[in-house]
């Protein structure tokens, strides 16, 4: 038999027509919903012919295994042909799914089972925890004895099967000290903060809608769905890459001002490499496994392994720490759950900025995770991205909070708003303290940026080792930081932000450092085209002409549409004055643009302004819109 199990808030069918291979039902069993079941989508096998009863035992005991780990005792039986090319026959097929229901009912399950044979529609919603998504694989061996194949199965670390039986104590800590129940908390004037608490607690992640920002990344031209690729792999087309190039390069140096040194990584490592297997388990991630050469490896979900490994191999001295490395990984890989995959906002390939510090004790780890805190708060704001824009979450485990509870408060008075915390009565995972910047977007979904994370495991685990003062060798605690979280996400930020902007009355826009047309220029009509050259090759930053045979309004329209933060018009005035007429964005309110009469230079200076301290890249695409392709 192949199966399918997943975990469900609830599952729904409908019976819609007969094939010639129908089993006769009564009414009853032509509608049937279950809810907190176990769907499992059955599919009977030619193979199974040899022993029905038999593979009805031992798929009914593999059920049962999964029930124990996911907590219900109802079970959905689903028929679902689809999940092999080799079926039993339609009569033997559905006296082993009535052995099945028999079997499980007998084990004091509650049970349904869809009718085998019909066409149906079905609505599931799948929970989305780590263990809500599995497969078996079941076949008699040579003795009659059933062998339980498992490649199919999802590789889920013990972390992950931690997280999802971790017990969280859930509480808001003010600025002012003050740690409460959430059901105690006045949440009044900070509605999102209640979205992101009500997100966390429920840990509802499947999204049942579009967000409104896959429209905008696809109408914007800089990114769309690959349907060649696995789902949660995306194309980015060139302008897109512009805007994605410039984060990276703008939080690498951040990174480097702070003192990290760049490194490169593979992306691919061996899953049986006995200091990586034992790191797998602890890391509450999914993960993209292949076989090559005999091997079976894995892709890497974050640059630890590369880096951890890079260190092991180097001389360090108490001199050398803190010790910063950074890597721009394009890409990490997570085998994120399907439900969940929609647009920028969570990707199964994505680029992740990833920084790691070593440093020589405790309160040395405490004090860099302190500055580390303050660059990423800086480093969004500056992207765009202010500390009114997302919420905090603070995750640590009840003895670190009791050893450091006035580092923590600190840690809530520098954002001045209340934050989530996350506690634990016993460690998990790796780290005893970590913190996330979550933006909470027009969905109620929240998304982690920036984040660190204390690590108290990995030295020993990968045999780092520093030579103190006295000669003798140490241990190192080791910093997980990702200044702004994955390069993508951020994209996902500024464009969900951007259309709740646009629901305010705020016309949208991404900053002008980002924008990857900064200027446009259009001239009235043809005679105007040499003067708009001349502009536009006196102009600073990204400019292009619209030099299209398109109405002045309807250029103008789509510069609007393109989120274009300088359009200048020249036409017959602008000619004879020598300046331009330029239509600014950001003080501009929907259908009412601001037209401001100025000369180059001003505009010059206004760019300049904006996107001084900031990466600068050239126009990815021809300076004129007529030699442009559409890629949307």
């Amino acid at each position: 038999m192949q199966i399918l199990l997943i975990h469900s808030d609830f599952i729904e069918y409908e019976t819609k027509r007969s094939t010639p291979v129908a089993e006769k039902i009564d009414d009853s069993l032509k509608k049937g919903r279950m809810e907190e079941a176990l769907t499992v989508f059955i599919a009977v096998e030619k193979s199974d012919e040899e022993n029905i009863e038999f593979a009805a035992q031992q798929t009914a005991i593999e059920i049962k295994k999964v029930t124990e780990q996911v907590k219900t005792e109802r079970v959905m039986l689903y028929p679902y042909a689809h999940l092999s090319s080799s079926l039993a026959s339609p009569t033997l097929a559905v006296e082993a799914l009535k052995k099945l229901e028999k079997l499980l009912k007998e084990a004091k399950f509650e049970v349904k089972r869809a009718p085998f044979g019909w066409y149906k529609s079905f609505t599931i919603k799948c929970k989305g925890h780590p263990l809500s998504e599995l497969s078996r694989t079941i076949r008699q061996g040579e003795q009659k004895c059933i062998t339980v194949i498992t490649e199919k199965e999802e590789v889920v670390s013990e972390a992950l099967k931690s997280e999802a039986k971790a017990t969280s104590y859930w509480h808001i800590l003010t600025p002012d000290g003050e740690l409460l129940k959430p059901e105690e908390f006045d949440f009044a004037g900070h509605d999102n903060l209640k979205k992101f608490v009500n997100y966390e607690i429920h840990k509802s992640r499947a999204v049942d809608k579009i967000p409104p920002h896959v429209e905008l990344m696809r109408r914007l031209e800089l990114a769309d769905y690959e349907p060649g690729s696995d789902s949660g792999n995306m194309r980015f087309y060139p302008k897109g890459r512009l805007v994605k190039s410039l984060l990276e390069n703008y939080v690498l140096e951040e990174a480097a001002k702070k003192g990290a040194m760049e490194v490169e990584t593979p992306i691919m490592y061996d899953m049986n490499h006995p200091t990586l297997k034992k790191y797998l388990d602890r890391f509450p991630a999914r993960q993209y496994s292949i076989e090559a050469d005999k091997k079976m490896l894995f892709l890497r979900f974050a640059a630890c392994f590369g880096q951890f490994l890079m260190n092991h191999d180097m001389t360090i001295s108490y001199r050398n720490l803190p010790l910063r490395m950074v890597e721009l990984t394009r890409y990490s890989f997570r085998k994120e759950q399907s439900g969940e995959l929609v647009g920028l906002r969570r990707l199964r390939a994505f680029t992740m900025p990833d920084m790691h510090t070593l440093c020589r004790d405790m309160d040395g780890a405490v004090a860099q995770f302190n500055d580390q805190y303050n660059m990423c708060i800086n480093v969004l704001s500056m992207i765009g991205i202010t500390l009114d824009d997302y919420e905090v979450a603070i995750r640590f485990t009840r003895d670190f909070y009791e050893e450091n509870r006035d580092f923590i408060v600190n840690l809530v008075k520098t954002v001045n708003k209340p934050v989530l915390i996350e506690l634990w009565d016993q460690r998990f995972f790796y780290f005893v303290l970590k913190f996330e910047f979550n933006y909470v977007d027009a969905m109620n979904k929240a998304s982690a940026l920036s984040t660190v994370q204390i690590d108290v495991e990995n030295a020993e685990r990968y045999g780092i080792k520093y030579i103190d003062s006295d000669g003798s060798e140490k241990r190192p605690f080791i910093l997980h930081c990702s200044p702004s979280g994955a390069i993508e996400r951020c994209i996902y930020a500024l464009l969900e932000k951007a259309s709740m902007n646009s629901e305010k009355g705020i016309v949208p826009m991404l900053p002008v450092w980002l924008s990857p047309t900064q200027v446009r220029v259009i001239p009235v009509t043809e005679k105007h085209m040499e003067y708009a050259q001349k502009v536009a090759g006196e102009m600073n930053g990204r400019v292009d002409i619209d030099d299209r045979e398109e109405t002045v309004g309807k250029k103008i329209r789509d510069a609007a549409k393109e989120w274009v933060p300088y359009v200048a018009v020249v036409g017959d005035e602008e000619v004879i004055s020598g300046g331009i007429t330029v239509t600014v964005r950001s003080e501009s309110v929907p259908n009412k643009p601001l037209n401001v009469k100025m000369t180059v230079q001003e505009l010059n200076e206004r760019v300049s302004k904006d996107i001084a301290g900031y990466p600068f890249k050239r126009n990815p695409l021809s300076t004129n819109l007529s030699a442009r392709p559409k890629f949307v």
